[in-house]
């Protein structure tokens, strides 16, 4: 027998993370192609692609749908001299290296539509699909898998489960996206279950972590008058157009931001048991709403290097990929601040979680309105309306006291009131 390829999970992982594989992008018996797409994997942060190491034939997986993974594990191997399903039967051999539970394929290929029951075979199945099975006492033909070659997924199960028949699950339609998960159906209390996402899993788990057992929060609650910016954004808005960047208010934050951390550096720290640990490189992380994921916080490195035109510009390349799930593992890395603007959505004011641990500060901004407010004109008071917003800095109480705080936040707001071209 020829030399097999392994195909290994991505040695470096984003860190404090932890990954699963989301989907098989090929079945055991496929044909592939030396760096063709082959596995999806996804962490609290990004779902990534795993290009194919070499080119033959896909003999075995080792690792399945919503399984977890550390970095290097082995998790299937190619046999680049071997037949395709559709020339040779796709039985394999039980691999020494296997994971426990995990078999090859037996039967027909499961790429022509044959040996659709070995998919969903005991010994195919994930160790969530396994637990779900055994809770509500459901078997295995019981349930139609709707995953790649027919797997049984978690979403399959607890369809199932609701529809409360011991039958086969309703199949998904023949249209249907083999790479979006289907809807959990409604159960007969009339409560729609959707399974957590390792995204939303992993956020509550590090709010928990963060809030409760590793950084006592204090939140400073400031307002910007934000006139000066929309004066500045007006004037630039078509040239920064034409070079085809979007200005956005966030690329005005950041730059404030950054000349906030200059007059008090110790927002971009880190607290370590010996000292607080001050970064002189800003790399600001920026909370981007992803539909159905949740929250990704993609990272602006060296934000301090950046003009107004550049940060637009690196905002709207990581938003961009952010929400077309073309993140990759080094764009969530690294962070030392993050700036969080809830006000997109609505939110008048919010003091966001320090989620991404080790960092000692996060930024909230609220929605912008018109307000009315008293101003004053050398001697003189009068009524006004200015557009202005409520704005946080949630702190590592720890790393910061309040006066720094207040420095920080006296700073960011004049940065903004006193904008100049």
């Amino acid at each position: 027998m020829s030399e097999r390829i392994e195909i290994r999970a991505p040695a470096e992982q984003t860190e404090g993370t932890r990954a699963q594989i989301l989907r098989w992008l090929k079945q055991a018996g496929d044909r592939v192609s030396e760096n063709e797409p082959l596995i999806e994997i996804e962490t609290d942060k990004v779902t990534v692609e795993v290009p194919s190491p070499g080119s033959g034939v896909l003999r075995e997986i080792l690792r399945h749908e919503q399984d977890e993974i550390t970095p290097g594990e082995l998790l299937g191997w190619l046999d680049p001299q071997g037949k395709s399903a559709a020339a040779a039967p796709a039985t394999a051999a039980h691999s020494t290296h296997s994971a426990e539970g995990a078999s090859a394929p037996k039967g027909g290929a499961v790429g022509d539509g044959g040996a659709a029951d070995s998919a969903g075979s005991a010994g195919q199945l994930s160790p969530a699909v396994r637990r779900l099975l055994a809770e509500h006492g459901l078997t295995v033909a019981s349930v139609r898998g709707t995953g790649q070659g027919g797997r049984i997924t978690v979403e399959d199960v607890l369809r199932a489960a609701e529809a409360g028949t011991g039958g086969a699950a309703r199949q998904a339609p023949a249209d249907t996206n083999p790479l979006t998960p289907p809807q959990p159906a409604a159960s007969p209390d009339g409560v729609r279950r959707v399974p957590h996402s390792t995204v939303r899993r992993r956020t509550a788990e590090h709010m928990v972590q963060s809030l409760l057992h590793t950084a006592p929060h204090v939140t400073t609650v400031f307002e910007a008058d934000m006139s000066a910016v929309l004066e500045d954004r007006a004037r630039r808005r078509e040239e920064f157009a034409q070079r085809g960047v979007p200005l956005t208010l966030t690329a005005y934050f950041v730059q404030a931001a950054v000349s906030a951390i200059r007059v008090v550096p110790e927002a971009n720290s880190r607290w370590t048991d010996v000292a607080i640990e001050i970064h002189e490189a800003i790399h600001i992380g920026v909370g981007t709403a992803v539909e159905g994921s949740g929250l990704i916080v993609p990272v602006l490195r060296d934000a301090h290097t950046r003009d107004l035109f550049d940060t637009a510009r690196g905002l709207e390349d990581l938003v961009t990929r952010a929400r077309a799930g073309k993140l990759t593992p080094a764009d969530v890395r690294g962070g030392t601040f993050t700036i969080s603007n809830h006000g997109v959505s609505g939110s008048l004011l919010a003091a966001p979680i320090i989620i991404n641990q080790p960092q000692s500060a996060i930024l909230g901004i609220g929605k912008l309105e018109r307000r009315v407010v008293v101003v004053s004109e050398g001697e003189a008071e009068k009524i006004a309306v200015r557009p202005r917003c409520y704005v946080t800095l949630t702190l590592d109480h720890r790393v910061m006291d309040g006066h720094q705080a207040n420095r920080f936040m006296q700073s960011f707001v004049e940065t903004l009131s006193r904008w100049a071209s």
